[in-house]
């Protein structure tokens, strides 16, 4: 086992990472940029390291000022979190040239699934069901538009280095497909340095449905049941379920099996996620994997028992998987809700500010993963993620009804949340049945602005 891990991250997940290393006895860095001074990973950490101003880009993006804090506090792994460098291959190899365990699968693997088309297509060669698309990147309309005709409209058109959302476009007609192709090019080349596109077909009303995978260096990889995510906007994720109320056992085992096969086929190593489209008639397509810890993984921890980021620095210290041999089964049902510094009256627009009362939830059921104190400044620079509300019981009935106790009382003045809009999406009677797909929140939102529109007129 390690000595000591920088977490090169901030946040709740920064927290998270520290207090799995503690568990294990082991020692840890927190690396800071001057917006985070007043961190609470700053301060629960036993060692810490400015390096930079508020930028990411010039702190926690930034490569060699993380090595170098590695380096000074001798610190022989790094743990990435997730964002920022967590999907990097490049980061993952420097991690090695410089003798520093990368606490996440190998470079190699990062690289295979951070290329959205050359993931899909390596899945469709080890046998993973896949979405009708194209077989690899598309650079130009002229070329696009006829394999656009070929799927059908409509058509999913997306970045292949994207994540996030970022890259991603729907074009229902063949009318509308020149120009989404450009806007999906423009903004895959500002967010991520490549404007590279792939197409696929776009399913209607489908469920995002992932499954947690796990592999370690001694060639193991196991499935850990599914999550649930298609209560998203904008492609990203606000509230998340397991198990998914649209899962049988016997469509759990199947895209488990899926799942760990394509994990086997590349020999992965960590935790990963393997994302599928759940079409209605049943079937599922890969979608991506994910290769780090996810923003969701507590749900999987409470339905499990297991401590995922644990089993991460574990495995990347060489040891083999503690899971059972026999199949790990999902207790109860668990729900997380993200609560983030969003206006949803400004179209979800960042919030930051000064935290005046934070007094979160507690009672049987209920896990609060946070960062946040009274008195914390929310900065404007990185990702508007506050808390995650995690609840659960013994059935999906009693977790609804923590919920939506727990969102009551959960209270947080000073900035604008997004608490009162969870609350609202908790009461939705598609919601409450179970019937949902990704395109819900949308749905939502337009209904609630026609019938306030209507109640103005």
């Amino acid at each position: 086992m390690f000595h000591k891990v920088l977490i090169a991250n901030r946040g709740e997940i920064a927290l998270r990472v520290i207090r799995a290393c503690h568990e294990l006895g082991v020692r840890t860095v927190a690396v800071y940029s001057e917006a985070d001074r007043e961190s609470l990973h700053v301060r629960f950490a036993d060692e810490e390291v400015c390096i930079g101003p508020p930028p990411a880009k010039e702190s926690y993006l930034n490569i060699p000022r993380l090595i170098a804090a590695a380096e000074i506090t001798g610190a022989e792994a790094i743990h990435p979190g997730y964002g920022f460098l967590a999907e990097n291959a490049e980061f993952a190899e420097i991690c090695e040239r410089s003798n520093i365990v990368f606490i996440g699968p190998t470079p190699e693997q990062i690289r295979a699934m951070g290329d959205k088309a050359r993931a899909r297509r390596t899945m469709q060669e080890l046998g993973v069901p896949v979405i009708p698309g194209s077989d690899g990147v598309v650079a130009e309309l002229d070329q696009a538009l006829p394999l656009a005709r070929g799927i059908g409209f409509p058509v999913m058109i997306k970045a292949a280095a994207g994540g996030g959302g970022k890259g991603m476009r729907v074009a229902p007609d063949e009318s509308s497909f020149s120009r989404l192709f450009h806007m999906a090019q423009s903004e895959a080349q500002a967010a991520v340095g490549d404007p590279s596109l792939y197409l696929e077909k776009y399913l209607v009303r489908p469920r995002h449905v992932e499954i947690q995978v796990f592999g370690d260096r001694h060639g193991r990889v196991v499935h850990l049941g599914e999550r649930d995510c298609s209560i998203q906007r904008r492609h990203q994720k606000l509230i998340e379920e397991a198990p998914s109320p649209a899962v049988t056992r016997e469509l759990r085992g199947a895209m488990g099996e899926a799942a760990v096969r394509g994990g086997k086929g590349i020999g992965y190593q960590s935790a990963g996620t393997v994302e599928f489209l759940l079409a209605e008639d049943g079937s599922f397509h890969f979608m991506e994997m994910n290769t780090r810890i996810q923003v969701e993984h507590p749900v999987t921890e409470v339905a499990t028992g297991f401590d995922l980021v644990k089993e991460q620095i574990r495995v990347a210290a060489g040891e083999p998987l503690s899971f059972p041999e026999t199949e790990i089964g999902l207790r109860g049902h668990v729900i997380e809700f993200r609560v983030n510094a969003e206006d949803p009256d400004r179209d979800f627009a960042p919030a930051p500010g000064t935290i005046v009362t934070f007094h979160p939830p507690g009672g049987p059921g209920v896990r609060v993963d946070t960062h946040v104190y009274t008195g914390y400044r929310v900065p404007a620079f990185y990702d508007s993620l506050l808390a995650k509300l995690i609840v659960s019981g013994n059935t999906r009935e009693e977790a609804l009804v923590r919920g939506r106790h727990a969102l009551e009382s959960f209270v947080i003045e000073g900035v604008p949340t997004t608490i009162d809009f969870l609350q609202r999406i908790l009461s939705d009677d598609r919601f409450v049945r179970g019937d949902v797909d990704t395109g819900l929140v949308e749905r939502f939102v337009a209904e609630r602005a026609g019938g306030e529109r209507v109640a103005a007129s």
